[in-house]
């Protein structure tokens, strides 16, 4: 059970960190409030290279269904271990979620936006149009795997992750959002999106609005398609 409950707290940690930046900036009376894009897509970075050196060694640090799929697509996890990682993922989200929802607890009260309370849960493209924002997802998970199997040397990351490594891939995560995560939020990862979402959907939240469920299958189906893509182009490339 090693790995699964790995994938668990690995999530866990990425969504606590994640989103609690999210929160952090757009929470009213935050002291972080309104800091910007280039805090979140930091905090998100870090949230990835902490999560990685976390549980790095027990279950290879995927906390991303896409990374999951995308490597067993590839042959380099088992298809076997799939469903379990995939469900210790999106558990560890939603406890990552329901985490900052009671570190922030007083703050929902006051934030009258119910858009930026979904926010800080889930992603929201800034312009709905179902075929590019699918296609944005795509690319920016492809870019993830192949930076992925390009830093840990196309093994199952990151059992030797060492020093440098997570912390590399917290960088990749920071490029990708800086650079490709303007138009939808850069999901880039299912458990990431949809536990958060559903957290969003049954906690006690004051003046939450809905959860969007029109949507929600773009952050999850994007990403496993483009961290496919990834990893096969990986494989097929001479690098």
């Amino acid at each position: 059970m090693a790995p699964y409950v790995a994938e668990f707290v690995g999530t866990l940690i990425l969504v606590l960190l994640g989103d609690g930046v999210v929160a952090a900036v757009l929470l009213r009376q935050s002291k972080a409030e309104h800091a910007g894009w280039i805090v979140i897509t930091f905090g998100w970075g870090m949230a990835v290279a902490i999560a990685v050196y976390a549980v790095a060694a027990a279950s290879g640090a995927h906390i991303n269904p896409a990374v999951t799929v995308g490597l067993a697509s590839v042959g380099i996890f088992p298809w076997s271990q799939v469903p379990g990682y995939i469900i210790a993922q999106l558990l560890g989200a939603f406890v990552g979620a329901a985490l900052v929802w009671l570190a922030y607890y007083e703050h929902w009260k006051v934030t009258e936006d119910p858009v930026l309370k979904r926010g800080v849960f889930c992603t929201i493209p800034e312009i709905r149009n179902t075929v590019p924002n699918f296609v944005t997802e795509v690319i920016g998970t492809a870019v993830l795997l192949f930076g992925v199997l390009a830093i840990s040397g196309a093994t199952q990351p990151f059992a030797q992750a060492g020093i440098i490594v997570p912390l590399l891939i917290g960088f990749l995560v920071l490029s990708i959002g800086l650079s490709l995560g303007g138009p939808t939020g850069y999901a880039i990862n299912p458990a990431r999106d949809l536990g958060p979402r559903i957290a969003h959907a049954v906690l006690p939240i004051p003046g939450k609005g809905e959860s969007d469920w029109s949507y929600s299958w773009i952050p999850v189906a994007a990403p496993l398609v483009g961290g496919i893509i990834g990893a096969v182009l990986y494989t097929i490339s001479p690098l």
